[in-house]
């Protein structure tokens, strides 16, 4: 058989073959822009994901097939308000100014974050009033196409600008470009308020007017000082304006209230506040508890609620608002005239409200201008309220030593008429004695009298004055809290978990005021008569169950009401002091009293008709007695 050769012509032509036939292949390629080449975005994508080009453009054929759906869906679930979702995109907004900074969500429109830049915790943390998702603001409404559709599950489009010291941030739920309901806020340089409308504008075939429109706001207190017991319980409430007058809700109640010009959350020291131009009707307030142990620490004390029925106005919704995040400073809401928010710092009722705006923080304001130590501050209040109750010890004083110079006379007179058939007469006899003495059995009470006022207006004073909060004073670091210089390992009922200095100063001081003022309270009681208790005894309970119990009652109080009251009764030590010593002169009273003695007493019109009904029953006791003999 011949054997085959290798033919290198052929191979030659074979070669020659194939390279003309890549060079027709490539020539034949359609001819496309890099813009509008499918294969180009398909490489970019390939060279951002590492898979092969097939799967790739099967990958894009899904996304759009995807977008579709969204939107058929979003068309399906909101109506109107399909397009407004589709052209918004999650995010915040920040507004701020040197006392606020609001982060506000474009889902919902609502404020999410709220900083009031110049306070802390009681920890030393910034102080927010709004974070992590503790208040909710929400319109709930129906539309024409019968659905029912809350604003704080929509997104709204934010629009930031500024004009001259104002910051405005307007979000928009749009149904088109001209078609919206519009959250619009608005902040000023300075100023804890925050300006807030809410209108919408071609939407009165959008919303449905036979629906209910709904607002819901509320909001979860943060705890924010050391006290659990005493922010919750005490200075944490609910407040309202309604028909001009401030009222406020009891926690665990709920209440439908009309003509309602503003709402406030408040935390103590701290409140939310939403003022409405346009007074709410139907609105149901409520306030719940959320503290279920005031011994350990919780994150909320109150949560607050407010839900109200909106009005359409030629079928749209416009309401001029405010909003204000800040101290509860009496000072600070006093100017905002006819708002009555000055209210909500709690000064106390009756006169005791009166003293406090009339007397003691005007008192207060003057220090403070010039002294920048607030313990200072609590002790020159503390002389000047000294000073000017000092006239009436004196006055009590005064009558103690009259008494105590015509006690003897008293003592004969309970002997002479004994019994209890002569208790009348013998009532009248002593009477007679003071009378011509000049002696005023009421003085003794005067100043107990006249010092309650006092004391409960001061006790709504400290705790709730802003100005004291975290001032501190010798150990003290928060005037406006309770002072510790031991902590307790265990809690002990109606007393705590700490140890305060300064009621026990107190009680000590407390202790000894009424140990010196023991022998004036003898003074003035009349001698004990027959079916009548002992004063006297009682008094000596009294010494000891008066500091116990403030040593209890304010172990967990302001430490700046204790250190008021230990220096109160530091210096009614040293003027009673004073005023027994040297003041009072005993001789001359009683020279004085010989003196009245010998002049006719003039009896007015109700000492005659006393004398006379005395003498009455006096003579129906001596019938009575006879009647029986027989």
């Amino acid at each position: 058989m011949e054997q085959k050769k290798f033919d290198f012509n052929s191979f030659i032509g074979m070669l020659l073959l194939g390279g003309i036939f890549l060079w027709w292949a490539n020539t034949q390629k359609p001819e496309v822009t890099e813009g509008n080449d499918p294969k180009t975005e398909t490489t970019k994508v390939v060279e951002n994901t590492g898979i092969n080009q097939k799967d790739t453009t099967n990958t894009a054929t899904v996304n759009h097939s995807n977008d579709s759906l969204k939107q058929v869906a979003l068309q399906h679930k909101l109506g109107a308000f399909a397009y407004g979702a589709a052209t918004s995109k999650d995010g915040t907004s920040v507004i701020e100014n040197n006392l606020l900074k609001l982060t506000i969500n474009n889902k919902g429109g609502q404020i999410s974050e709220v900083l009031v830049k110049n306070y802390k915790t009681h920890d030393s943390l910034p102080l927010y009033l709004i974070k992590e998702n503790n208040a909710s603001f929400n319109i709930n409404f129906g539309t024409t196409d019968n659905r029912t559709l809350n604003t704080k599950d929509l997104l709204f489009k934010p629009s930031l600008s500024s004009n001259g010291n104002s910051q405005i941030l307007s979000l928009k739920l749009n149904v088109s470009e001209h078609q919206f309901l519009e959250y619009r806020y608005e902040i000023t340089k300075d100023d804890y308020r925050v300006g807030f409308s809410i209108k919408s504008q071609g939407l009165e075939n959008v919303i449905n007017r036979s629906q209910e429109i709904n607002l819901d706001w509320s909001l979860n207190a943060f705890s924010q000082e050391k006290s659990v017991k005493t922010e919750n319980t005490m200075y944490s409430w609910l407040y309202f304006k309604s028909e001009d007058e401030v009222d406020y809700l009891r926690p665990g109640n709920s209440e439908v209230v009309n003509d309602v010009n503003w709402v406030s959350f408040k935390q103590h020291f701290f409140s939310s506040i939403l003022l409405s131009d346009t007074p709410f009707n139907n609105a149901t307030l409520t306030s719940t508890d959320l503290v279920k142990n005031e011994e350990i620490d919780t994150i909320f004390t109150k949560r607050y609620e407010l839900k109200t029925p909106l009005v359409l106005n030629n079928g749209e919704l416009n309401y001029s608002m405010k909003w204000f995040y800040g101290p509860t400073n009496y000072n600070l809401l006093k100017t905002y005239e006819g708002t009555g928010l000055n209210e909500t710092a709690d000064l106390g009722w009756g006169i005791f409200g009166t003293l406090n705006r009339y007397v003691f923080y005007p008192v207060f304001n003057v220090l403070k201008g010039f002294i920048g130590n607030y313990g200072l501050i609590i002790i020159l209040m503390t002389i000047v309220v000294r000073i000017i109750m000092s006239p009436v010890l004196y006055k009590s004083y005064l009558s103690s030593a009259k008494m105590k110079v015509i006690r003897p006379e008293m003592e004969a007179i309970n002997k002479k008429y004994p019994g209890t058939e002569n208790a009348l007469k013998r009532q009248q006899e002593i009477m007679a004695v003071q009378r011509k003495a000049g002696v005023n059995m009421m003085s003794g009470c005067v100043p107990a009298l006249l010092q309650m006022p006092v004391f409960f207006a001061l006790f709504k004073f400290f705790p709730t004055n802003i100005d004291f909060r975290q001032k501190s004073f010798l150990w003290a670091t928060d005037l406006s809290s309770y002072d510790i210089i031991f902590k307790l390992p265990f809690n002990v009922p109606f007393y705590g978990n700490h140890v305060s200095l300064f009621p026990i100063l107190a009680s000590i001081a407390i202790f000894f005021y009424m140990k010196m003022n023991q022998s004036q309270q003898a003074n003035m009681q009349a001698p004990p008569q027959e079916g009548m208790p002992d004063m006297s005894k009682m008094m000596k309970y009294m010494i000891y169950f008066s500091p116990l119990l403030m040593l209890f009652f304010f172990n967990n109080y302001a430490s700046g009401l204790s250190l008021y009251y230990f220096i109160s009764n530091l210096l009614t030590i040293a003027i009673m002091f004073v005023i027994k010593n040297f003041v009072i002169d005993e001789d001359k009273i009683h020279a004085q009293i010989e003196e009245n003695k010998k002049k006719p007493v003039k009896k007015s019109k109700f000492r005659e008709r006393l004398d006379a009904a005395m003498k009455q029953a006096q003579e129906q006791q001596a019938a009575q007695q006879k009647a029986r003999k027989k």
